[in-house]
């Protein structure tokens, strides 16, 4: 079985499509074509970095700040953040993701905006989410 980090060392970008929602609403889950490339250096505030946990997943979230030894990472449908994230789990970086047909790269003003608005605003779409689980949350612990 090829591994995300070897298809990456290899062509220098990975092309796949994405399983699970944590990164709704940019990334539909089996429909959307996510473009990962090779990343070198620290990543900045707003990358969408693919990483492999330490116990062998792979996660594709996002930075929400950069610390001097880690990352604050978490994905855009999720209000839990992730401490600990260091270079070293870092494969690649997303560049672009191809959506009906139609390549949205992320230097794109639209996937700024929309970059800006939904991390800048943390706070507030964390309370959305909790808000919108509860419900769910609740009617699983009643069962």
């Amino acid at each position: 079985m090829t591994r995300f980090e070897d298809v990456i060392e290899r062509d220098g970008r990975l092309v796949y499509t994405n399983v699970g929602d944590s990164m709704r609403p940019l990334i539909r889950q089996d429909r959307d074509i996510l473009i990962i490339e090779k990343y070198e250096g620290r990543l900045k505030k707003y990358d969408v970095p693919l990483y492999k946990r330490d116990s062998g997943q792979y996660v594709l979230h996002r930075v929400l700040k950069v610390r001097p030894d880690d990352y604050v990472i978490c994905g855009d449908n999720r209000y839990n953040k992730e401490y600990g994230i260091t270079d070293r789990h870092i494969i690649g970086v997303l560049t672009a993701v191809v959506r009906d047909d139609k390549e949205i790269p992320i230097t794109d003003l639209r996937y700024r905006l929309y970059v800006h608005l939904w991390c800048d605003l943390f706070p507030i779409r964390a309370f959305i989410l909790k808000a919108t689980h509860f419900p769910k949350w609740l009617k699983r612990k009643l069962k």
